[in-house]
């Protein structure tokens, strides 16, 4: 016994109170650098735009915090009107997404499907070889595409990253619970339905999350595609708040002015949905994604 403890690897050894120490006090400091900017983010979007422009343009704690700036941007209705058109965006091209990468996961899952092979071939092709922007544009303007929220989510309806990531996870589900449902008289669909997906929540909720974040996030493809302002989704909005002199063109005259502390608001309103959200699929992120890229 003292010959194997003896050589056992060192990563396998237990700590020393100094390594736990050093290791306790290098996460906080980590901890720390990533949060000090999002504390700056929201202190300065609580800070008087008075007191913002006397500390040249960020405050780490606002002597006189205050709300007014997110009742100002309620109350202009754009962010508003901005944040409406997300959270539709997202919702109605996460559900559509996932649905897609689900049934199509799960046929090229299945070896008895005819042409399998060549479709994923075909489908990783265009991941290492991407159209690019031009192609994408004038397949948007000549399908009629262009000035609809349409634009926004049929485009990328499906991705191969984690289109990738739910087939290997749904090859890894052992056959045999497959078969047994076939022999219970379940069709392909009632397969789907009744076994594999109550197996799979955790890439369905990791795949759901990355599709929910990278719509939310689409602001440029809006720029493109979207030639009304009163159509940006919020990330656009955002754009022309930071970018300040591109604020009038959608249409607020305070935008041009906008001083910082209304510039951070903005930004604590776009990202405060998705720091909402994500502690309740944290618990699947790591599985889902670990489980999906090994399997299969």
């Amino acid at each position: 016994m003292s010959a194997n403890v003896q050589h056992r690897p060192t990563w396998m050894g237990e700590p020393k109170a100094v390594t736990k120490l050093a290791k306790a006090i290098a996460l906080i400091v980590t901890v720390l650098l990533v949060l000090f900017p999002f504390w700056i983010v929201v202190a300065t979007s609580l800070a008087d735009p008075q007191e913002v422009i006397a500390n040249g343009g960020y405050v780490i704690w606002p002597q006189r915090p205050t709300l007014d700036i997110y009742k100002s941007l309620i109350d202009e209705g754009v962010v508003t009107k901005a944040m409406l058109i997300s959270t539709g965006v997202t919702l109605v091209g996460t559900a559509i997404s996932l649905a897609c990468t689900v049934f199509l996961a799960y046929a090229l899952s299945r070896p008895q499907i005819v042409g399998g092979s060549l479709i994923l071939k075909l489908i990783l092709f265009t991941f290492l070889f991407p159209a690019g922007m031009i192609p994408n544009y004038l397949v948007v303007q000549n399908t009629q595409l262009t000035d609809t929220y349409a634009a926004l989510v049929l485009p990328f309806l499906v991705s191969v990253f984690n289109l990738v990531v739910m087939r290997g996870f749904f090859m890894g589900i052992p056959a045999e619970l497959l078969e047994a449902a076939r022999m219970d008289g379940a069709g392909e669909f009632g397969v789907l339905w009744r076994v594999v997906l109550p197996l799979s929540k955790s890439v369905v909720a990791v795949v759901g999350l990355f599709y929910g974040v990278t719509y939310w996030n689409r602001w440029f493809e809006a720029i493109l595609y979207l030639n009304d302002s009163q159509m940006w989704p919020l990330g656009t909005v955002l754009r022309s708040y930071v970018n300040a002199g591109a604020g009038g063109d959608a249409g607020s005259e305070s935008l041009a002015f906008a001083p910082q502390s209304m510039q951070m608001a903005v930004v604590v309103l776009a990202t405060l949905p998705i720091v909402c959200v994500y502690p309740f699929i944290q618990r699947y992120f790591a599985k889902g994604v670990l489980l999906g890229a090994v399997k299969g």
